[in-house]
């Protein structure tokens, strides 16, 4: 089955981009972003206290971030297509259990189905599938992708306020696991090829430069060897940038979930707080496209470099972030560097160890990633019963952009013949 004869301008490549989109976007109902507002309900619902609730959803999403490591051999295994169609059933499935909770035991439960098949699952799997079907415009392809999670994360939260308070709580789950049904898995049957190799095209849609030919990606040439989880495992540049995807996702996690606290600590209320948020949104979409074509163009170690030490400025505004002015810039500086992540810390796998066995390696360090999201807020929210307040937790967070700044510098793309000639 051939989707693209010779001369033709489609590629179907930019058809698995759109599938991918929404799957990041279906991810929504396991993100932080739409479960917070059914908390409230619960709490409320269930006669249970904000902490026994936030420590439920803590441990799943822990469990669940050390069980997504195994998605990532599945996907190897089976290949996209079929966990992608598995996935979204399995996380429809996961949202109508949650429309039933009558107790402890079965949130946990939904907290680890949705976790795991959503924030984790639905994320993980098209972020191993675009990367098949583009080398040279992998970074733009990336960055049409993570439309889908912008949409997400701009839309649920309103569009869940306005289901639950119109059809209830239990309701609104149900709506989201038909949609998902009814929408997605059938998408997902029909359109989705793991490979171009399986539709007889080959990827980016033309053939490999012949030599001579210039090529304009600088990472096209790695993606030609193709390492397994245990020769990546091998390199130093692998435990390096692992520790450097590790940071966004401890240090993000954690200043959002204190965001409202933080900003009232400097007289801002929790409008402020929720503009911020926004801002970091709207501005961050827009810059991945730059950051797409970026690292079509430049040693992804750098682009990543630069990522970090955005990183560290944010921290250092927000020490000093006092007014609705400063909030502003903290949160369109924010979004700058959270525009860069989305894009940066997704390629830098399948430009450094191929297409072969990016579910296993990307599947591991999406578990790390999800381990440190759930580990993230708890340090701030220890210094804060401490002392009263964030500043010096800030300060230590700014240790691990820095130490992140120099990795990336440390770790170039690794040598497939020098570890393994």
């Amino acid at each position: 089955m051939n989707h693209r004869k010779d001369g033709s301008p489609f590629y179907y490549g930019w058809v698995i981009v759109f599938i991918a989109g929404l799957s990041v976007f279906f991810s929504g109902p396991g993100q932080t972003y739409s479960i917070s507002i059914f908390i409230d309900y619960y709490i409320e619902d269930f006669d249970y206290t904000r902490s026994l609730v936030s420590g439920i959803y803590s441990g799943a999403t822990l469990a669940a971030g050390l069980t997504l490591f195994l998605m990532g051999r599945l996907i190897d295994r089976f290949g996209q297509r079929v966990m992608m169609i598995t996935v979204g059933t399995c996380l429809a499935l996961a949202l109508f259990w949650n429309a039933f909770l009558s107790g402890t035991v079965m949130m946990f439960i939904g907290f680890f189905l949705i976790r795991l098949f959503g924030q984790g699952s639905m994320t993980l799997i098209p972020n191993t599938l675009v990367p098949q079907w583009f080398i040279r415009k992998r970074g733009r392809a990336l960055s049409v992708m993570a439309v889908g999670g912008f949409a997400s994360s701009a839309l649920l939260p309103p569009l869940n306020t306005w289901l639950i308070e119109a059809f209830g709580w239990r309701m609104t789950w149900g709506i989201w696991g038909t949609a998902l049904l009814v929408i997605f898995v059938p998408l997902a049957f029909f359109l989705v090829r793991n490979r171009p190799e399986d539709t007889g095209d080959v990827p980016d849609g033309s053939r490999k430069p012949s030599d001579g030919q210039e090529v304009k990606n600088p990472n096209v040439e790695g993606n030609e060897k193709n390492w397994t989880l245990k020769e990546a495992m091998a390199t130093r540049a692998f435990w390096f940038i692992l520790f450097c995807v590790t940071v966004p996702a401890l240090v993000n996690t954690a200043i959002t979930f204190h965001m409202v606290s933080i900003m009232e600590l400097r007289s801002l209320d929790a409008g402020v707080a929720a503009m911020v948020l926004t801002l970091m949104a709207v501005v961050g979409f827009p810059v991945t496209f730059v950051s797409g074509w970026l690292v079509d163009r430049f040693k992804v170690h750098y682009i990543l470099a630069v990522t970090f030490f955005g990183h560290l400025l944010t921290l250092l505004l927000l020490l000093v972030t006092d007014s609705w002015a400063a909030a502003v810039g903290f949160g369109c500086l924010w979004g700058v560097v959270n525009g860069f992540e989305r894009i940066v810390l997704n390629i830098v796998w399948p430009n450094y160890f191929g297409r072969a066995h990016l579910g296993s390696i990307k599947g591991l360090a999406q578990t790390v990633m999800v381990v440190g999201s759930a580990l993230g807020p708890l340090p701030f929210g220890i210094f804060f019963d401490w002392l009263g307040g964030y500043q010096e937790i800030i300060l230590l967070t700014m240790l691990f952009p820095v130490t992140a700044v120099v990795l990336a510098l440390l770790s170039p793309q690794p040598d497939y013949e020098t570890y393994h000639g």
